[in-house]
């Protein structure tokens, strides 16, 4: 089978010249989008992929018609080949059905996991070196010291801990984590 898929970024463009392209390459059926490609909600994009089967083909007009980032393309490029799915850009000319189609997919599956690698090895050596520098990891704690003074000063002056809470501006679970810490010494 063979599905087409169309985007615009405004409500002011029309689909028309992606739609008439998409038919003329045989597409059975077309989804569509209205919205900008960085939107993370697609759901022409969405219900296109989710009936891609084992052998069948994306259509789209123009490669930045798909993709939000050249990240989520190769994401999505990765996946089509995973699952077995054609692949054609008309106007950039890729397609996956023919031998150099194939080969252009492949290059970019290969980019896709060289940047996953890349990251994460950036990812690792981000944190040994804070914890070089004596840097943890996560959020900043909620309450400094003084705050978790005058949290225990109302506490111990029998204020009620939703109070506390409030008073401090932090949640009942801070509260009550921050109070078992100090408890239990850690």
């Amino acid at each position: 089978m063979i599905i087409g898929y169309a985007r615009v970024s405004t409500d002011d463009q029309n689909l028309d010249l992606q739609m008439d392209a998409l038919k003329k390459e045989g597409c059975g059926k077309i989804y569509q989008d209205t919205g900008s490609g960085m939107k993370k909600n697609r759901p022409g994009l969405d219900e296109a992929i989710s009936h891609l089967r084992k052998g069948d083909t994306l259509v789209v007009w123009k490669l930045d018609r798909l993709g939000r980032s050249l990240k989520d393309l190769l994401d999505l490029i990765e996946k089509f080949y995973q699952d077995e799915i054609q692949f054609k850009s008309i106007t950039d000319g890729i397609n996956t059905t023919t031998a150099v189609g194939r080969f252009f997919f492949n290059i970019m599956g290969s980019l896709a996991q060289m940047e996953r690698e890349l990251m994460m090895e950036r990812t690792q050596a981000g944190i040994k070196a804070a914890k070089e520098r004596g840097r943890v990891g996560g959020r900043k704690r909620a309450l400094v010291n003084s705050k978790l003074d005058a949290a225990r000063k109302l506490l111990d002056d029998g204020i009620p801990r939703r109070d506390v809470a409030e008073i401090m501006k932090i949640s009942m679970a801070t509260l009550y984590r921050y109070f078992l810490e100090v408890e239990s010494g850690s």
